[in-house]
């Protein structure tokens, strides 16, 4: 498991480490995450080509609105569909799509910059 240096002025949940079993949040192991400034929870995401705006809701509708949805797509970089990216874009929501990995890291900087974001980290 590859271990991180959470920044300490970063507010809410923390990534601790990195694995092929998934994601060390806060001292618990979770395949896969939803994130917020305040909370971390297990998911089960469906298939990236199957990612609609309503899995997310409760990250989406977050008042104050996110800034963007940090997306970590798996082991490797996919994009989620054209309709996806629009619906959110139609809210004022911004999609940042990368792999999990990096997701997770940019997780940790973003915060620490005060950035008001939300990730959803698909497993790796």
């Amino acid at each position: 498991m590859a271990k991180f240096s959470p920044d300490p002025v970063a507010s809410g949940p923390a990534i601790q480490a990195i694995a092929e079993g998934g994601f060390r949040i806060d001292g618990e192991v979770m395949d896969a995450a939803l994130l917020t400034p305040e909370a971390a929870t297990p998911w089960a995401p469906p298939p990236i080509d199957a990612l609609d705006p309503s899995v997310l809701v409760d990250l989406l509708t977050r008042d104050p609105a996110p800034e963007f949805l940090l997306l970590g797509t798996g082991p490797t970089l996919r994009r989620p569909s054209p309709a996806f990216i629009a619906a959110l874009e139609a809210q004022g929501i911004g999609v940042e799509v990368m792999d999990s990995r990096a997701a997770a890291r940019a997780w940790g900087v973003l915060r620490a910059e005060g950035r008001e974001i939300v990730c959803a980290l698909m497993a790796l």
